[in-house]
């Protein structure tokens, strides 16, 4: 399953990161900076500690693929 990860730097100078799973393929990095951007612009969210979203720090997709095997 690949997520997308969108990572933020906090008002304490923390990162925050919202996951968004099975993101469109393949990724418009325009699209994602320009709703990074009105993440923080509507200021709705925060970190742990009460603190808000103040800039963006980076963004990546993750692919994790997991194997399984039968063991007897």
């Amino acid at each position: 399953m690949k997520v997308l990860e969108l990572h933020f730097v906090t008002a304490d100078n923390k990162t925050a990161t919202i996951s968004i799973e099975d993101p469109i393929d393949p990724v418009d990095t325009g699209r994602v900076k320009a709703a990074m951007e009105q993440v923080i612009a509507s200021n709705v969210f925060q970190n742990a500690a009460g603190f808000a979203f103040t800039e963006i720090k980076n963004a990546r997709l993750v692919d994790h693929n997991v194997t399984e095997y039968t063991i007897e």
